[in-house]
Formats: structure tokens, sequence, C-alpha cells
């Protein structure tokens, strides 16, 4: 397969998988940079003359990106001109070294890497790094908003690896391995939840180096949301999960609370009934149980058949039964065109 072909299969596609190994010897080094390339953004990439093997495996994870790289060698620098040229790399890579070794050089750090070895780097400022030998690396693509940092939060952390000796380290280096090898396996609602989870152990990872405790910040706030964001997700067919009970529950004023949500595109109460909405929805795409539309509203949470009917078509354009019979016939999805306060 030929460059060309390559940007007919991009590797951004979810699910993708490259190899070298049936390619011509002669086709290889060609196909492998521009592999290189597509998969981590408009970077500088130096290979092999002669390029044995190399395999790339993208998956989604959530928001984020699972990514698998094995090969023999190589050198990607990303120059501040390749960094001003691209607009669409707003993302951190989390990586973890397996096999190989490496050299990372950003924000004026250099380190050098073992197996074992996790380290991070920021596409958004200029970055170095050499692989010398064969490698393998499983990485995740982290967007920039979801993560929840400042550009001058996320450079204190940037090129200081964590080894696996240490306390996080240790902690973090089989839950990154093992999501990369999962992703794709879970359901999607399972792959959000890890993915938030990776996002606050980043923030743990962040505010350890900064030498910060206190929840008043950035990345601590942005932990807390995530978490309180988890216990709706399981607590939504209890039909008394209020703001009040959110914030006791997490021993935090109800003031407090509302002000971690003002990030988001809703206030508590409307992500309550969004989220809310979503199951619903999924569950009369499916059928589920051969329920009936009251039965899967009460499921979710709404005390009354009738004010979910109102929420749904307030929500989606169409009436709950409209949607579910849809399905029979259609892969039309609606998308929310309003919310109604409970």
């Amino acid at each position: 397969m030929t460059p060309a072909a390559l940007a007919q299969d991009d590797v951004s596609i979810p699910g993708s998988f490259h190899t070298t190994d049936s390619l011509p010897v002669h086709r290889r080094r060609a196909y492998w940079r521009e592999a290189l390339t597509r998969t981590f953004g408009a970077v500088d990439m130096t290979v092999p003359d002669e390029v044995y093997s190399g395999t790339i495996r993208t998956t989604p994870l959530g928001r984020l990106q699972a990514v698998t790289v094995a090969g023999d060698s190589l050198s990607a620098l990303r120059t501040r001109r390749l960094v001003a040229q691209s607009n669409a790399d707003e993302y951190v890579v989390v990586k973890l070294l397996e096999r190989g070794v490496a050299r990372l050089e950003q924000d004026g750090r250099e380190a050098h890497l073992g197996p074992g070895d996790i380290f991070m780097y920021d596409m958004a400022r200029p970055v170095r790094l050499n692989l010398s030998r064969s490698f393998r690396t499983k990485s995740l693509r982290v967007p920039r908003g979801v993560l929840g940092l400042s550009e001058s939060e996320v450079a204190h952390i940037t090129a200081s690896p964590l080894g696996p000796g240490t306390p996080l380290g240790g902690l973090l280096s089989p839950f990154l391995a093992g999501l990369v090898d999962g992703a794709g396996t879970y359901p999607p609602r399972t792959s959000e939840l890890m993915a938030r989870n990776v996002v606050d152990l980043l923030g743990v990872l962040a505010n350890e180096r900064l030498g910060r405790t206190s929840m008043d910040t950035p990345g601590g706030n942005r932990a807390l949301l995530l978490r309180i964001q988890e216990f709706i997700d399981r607590h939504l067919s209890d039909p008394d999960l209020t703001p009040q009970a959110i914030a006791q529950a997490h021993r935090i004023s109800l003031r407090y609370l509302h002000k971690l949500f003002e990030s988001e595109d809703a206030t508590v109460t409307r992500w309550i009934q969004r989220r809310r909405l979503e199951e619903c929805r999924r569950d009369l795409a499916r059928r589920a149980n051969g329920s009936t539309i009251a039965a899967v509203a009460h499921r979710w949470g709404f005390r009354s058949a009738a004010h979910f009917s109102r929420v749904f078509r307030a929500a989606y354009g169409m009436s709950p039964r409209e949607w579910r019979d849809s399905q029979g016939s259609t892969s039309y999805t609606p998308s929310p065109t309003g919310l109604i306060d409970t």
C-alpha cells in the first residue's frame, strides 16, 4: 500500500490498524512515515532507511484515543513552525514505554526513558522524541479541553517520567496498559467512565508536581466534577436524585456544586435530565425487554410518563413513541434541541 492509498484508509479512523508486514520492502519506509504522521499529527518523522516491521492500532476510548505502536526505531520532531501551521492537534499524549529506550525533550527538560516508564508531552508546543531501537508504546491521546489544565500547568508535567517503582507510576502503568489493550471492547458508557478516570489520575499527577493538594484548583475542580458526573450516572434511576442530594453526598455546598457545572453546557438539573433522556432513548431504540414507554421512563428516574414525553419531545423534536417506531426502519439519530427543567 502506498501513501496515497493510506490517505484513503486514514489511521485516525476509530478502530484502525496498519502494518508494514504485508508490504514489499521498498514500500515500507514511505508507508511507515505516513502512518506515523497521520497518527500523531504534523511531525517531522525520521525512520531507518530499511523498515523491517511496524504496526499501529488506534481505538476510541470515550473522548480519548488509545494507540499502540510497535516498530524498529524512529525520531519525531514537532517544531514551532509545525505547531503554528496546525490548529487541529490540541491534545496531550500520555505514553507508556513497554519495550525499548527513549529520549524526550520538551519545555526545557530532557528525559531518558526505559521500559515501564510513563511520560507525557503536549502537541501544542515543540517536542522531540527519539526511540533508538526496537520499541513498543501504548498511548492515550487526551484532548486539551478534557484534561482541564492550563498550558502552563501542563508544562509542569511534560518530559517528567513516572517510573514503575514510584507509587503513582506503579498504579498508572498497568492501568494504562490495560485500558489501551481493552479499548474497543467496552460498552460506550464504560469507555467514557474509564476515560474520566484517566483524566482524574492525570489531575492528581499535575497537582502532585505543582505541589497542590486543595481541590480549589483547576485540576482538582475537574477531577471532582468528573467524580460527581460518575455519581450521577450510577444514581440516574433514583427519582430523588437532586442537586441537594449530590452536594450532600460529596460534602460540598450547593453553591459550590453549581459553580463546578459552570464549565458544562447545562445546570446540574439539566445535566441529570440529559443523561436520563440519553438512557431512555437508548432503551427505546433497543425496545429493551419489550418495556412500555412508561416503564422505561420510570426505570431512569422520571416520576411521570407525561412529563417524560414532554421533555423528550422538547429535547429531540419527536415523541418517545415516534422515536421508538422510527428505529424499526431507519438509523436516524436525533440531536437534542433543548431541555426543560424538572
